[in-house]
């Protein structure tokens, strides 16, 4: 990136990134490296350093480049960064200026190249949930083609493309791959196990609701839980508790914690996978691959009761969580459970496992297990069986085509070395966000699952394909993202009632979808006509006419609960 273009994205306050330019520490040799940091691994130690002998070949054209990209701020881009730039600057000769910042800056920033044209970046680690962007504008190159063309002498021979387990994430309607897995984590219920397994708690709790304490299946029994924990118990060990935890600053942050599935967990949507078919987890119905609409007049569902309803108990639950909840973004909140003071929550990224994990915490016994378990989330009144069950983050490596061809091949380096077998294990290790089936059936993963709660259960179980980024549906993520939060805090702080919000979110939305079509070269938005929304109501899926909101709670055991899973 030029000085003058890194002063102009100032002024547009796309700046905010943190760069890491690599220390100038001695140059390690591959055996060095493999012996030092890229242990364990699933392949043997020459199958590693065959590896990486071929990155030093194939890099031969690139030495003294220097590449630029981008990811957000997490565990494991920060150890890409910190650990494995170095590592591939020391066998290739290629260096890597690997920039950390947040979700919402890095979106920014692709969008601004994708639009002006100008080289900013060589490529990026963002989420597969603009893969129904990337698929229609066909502004980043399609990996399938590259693979097969220019690219395909700087292709490793040993990605084994058939080991990721998301590659499905980032492949467009046209069954071509845009975006490579690099690293994934889900949102899960997580719980003080450790609390829930105590008889005085439980049989107070059975004495008040009539069932047992134990893992929620519904959103009444979750509601149940917070209430018993922040009324009923209040304090434990000497600590005020709470019996819920969620955040909802007005941020682009709060914008993902409702566009990552929160109305399909509620029931808002229509079965099938991976995001709903025809009406998806966004609430917007597609005809073929075309949006038609995300309003109930146009089909949608986007103002449903469903909607509605999955709005007010976000806003709701507010009420037992701690008194700053609501001040809180993303990051902040995510810190919050490690304080030993929640009970539950309901959304919880699995990417902030290896923080929930850390020696000496009041969430990990003496030992080194943890005193929470993750678990299926519970589900909302209008949820069904065959719907999708919750959220999965698909960073994906993206390589934009305005990029000059031998910056592309250099990066696609970069980018498969990230995510080669030689250095994939170790990386899920630090991040526990993984990608590869053979790292997450090895042994020393089975080894570890004793102290991850969970995570090695689920992502061993068929529930990996239930928990699913934002799919093909939304035609411009950049365009569309920003009205939920824009519109739904307006709810969460209360300046209006829940369904005049939604009424003007789905408006906002039919309007996105009609402005998306500029852009698209295929597959754009043909919005249907607006009709009676007692039309739409009346027939089978997604919208869905109201229906009792507050059955009975339903729980079940951990053990009960992670068989699930494999259901």
């Amino acid at each position: 990136m030029t000085s003058e273009l890194r002063g102009w994205l100032s002024l547009l306050g796309l700046c905010s990134a943190l760069v890491f330019f690599p220390v100038r520490a001695a140059v390690l040799t591959p055996e060095q490296w493999v012996d030092q940091e890229l242990t364990p691994s699933t392949l043997s130690r020459a199958q590693q350093l065959a590896e990486l002998e071929w990155f030093r070949q194939a890099a031969r054209p690139f030495q003294g480049m220097t590449l630029y990209v981008i990811s957000e701020r997490i565990d494991t881009h920060w150890y890409e960064a910190n650990v494995l730039a170095k590592a591939f600057e020391d066998i290739t000769g290629i260096r890597v200026v690997h920039e950390i910042t947040g979700e919402d800056d890095l979106l920014r920033k692709l969008v601004t190249q994708l639009d002006i044209g100008q080289v900013i970046y060589d490529a990026y680690i963002n989420d597969s949930d603009l893969i129904g962007t990337h698929y229609r504008k066909q502004s980043v190159l399609s990996l399938s083609r590259f693979m097969a063309s220019d690219g395909a002498a700087f292709t490793l021979p040993t990605l084994k493309l058939d080991d990721f387990i998301g590659l499905s994430f980032g492949t467009g309607p046209d069954a071509e791959l845009y975006q490579l897995p690099d690293q994934q984590f889900a949102n899960l219920y997580w719980y003080r196990h450790d609390w829930f397994q105590r008889p005085d708690l439980r049989q107070r709790f059975r004495e008040l609701y009539g069932y047992e304490l134990g893992v929620p299946a519904n959103w009444s029994a979750y509601e149940d839980i917070a209430e018993f924990f922040s009324e009923k118990v209040r304090e434990l060990d000497g600590k005020r508790v709470y019996g819920h935890m969620d955040y909802g600053r007005t941020d682009p942050s709060l914008g993902w914690r409702i566009s990552d599935s929160w109305l399909s967990m509620a029931g808002m949507g229509d079965k099938g996978l991976p995001n709903g078919i025809p009406v998806d987890d966004w609430g917007i119905r597609v005809d073929g691959c075309r949006p038609v609409g995300a309003s109930v007049a146009r089909g949608g569902a986007v103002d449903s009761p469903a909607s509605i309803y999955a709005i007010r108990k976000f806003r709701d639950w507010f009420r037992y969580a701690p008194p700053d909840a609501k001040s809180l973004n993303f990051t902040e909140a995510g810190k919050r459970v490690t304080e030993g003071q929640i009970a539950q929550q309901i959304f919880w990224y699995t990417a902030f496992v290896a923080q929930a994990s850390q020696p000496g915490s009041p969430v990990v016994n003496p030992d080194g297990t943890p005193k929470w378990r993750i678990a299926p989330s519970p589900v909302g009144a209008y949820w069904e069986k065959g719907m999708k069950s919750g959220y999965q983050d698909a960073g994906s490596w993206t390589l934009p085509a305005n990029v000059p061809l031998e910056r592309q091949q250099a990066a696609w380096l970069y980018a498969q070395f990230t995510v080669s077998r030689t250095v994939s294990l170790k990386k899920t290790l630090v991040g526990l966000t993984p990608i590869r089936r053979s790292d997450i059936e090895s042994p020393i993963m089975s080894e570890q699952a004793a102290k991850l709660g969970g995570l090695v259960e689920f992502y061993r179980s068929k529930a990996r394909n239930y928990w699913t980024p934002t799919g093909t549906n939304v035609p411009d993520y950049p365009l569309m993202s920003p009205l939920w939060w824009k519109m739904v805090s307006r709810a969460i702080e209360g300046q209006e009632p829940v369904r005049t919000v939604m009424r003007q979110l789905a408006q906002a939305m039919d309007e996105a979808l009609a402005d998306s079509r500029s852009g698209s070269r295929q597959c754009g938005a043909e919005l249907n006509p607006v009709t009676d929304e007692q039309i739409w109501l009346q027939r089978d899926g997604s919208p869905k006419a109201k229906r009792d909101e507050n059955p009975p709670g339903i729980t079940r055991s951990y053990e009960e609960a992670i068989r699930a899973w494999d259901r």
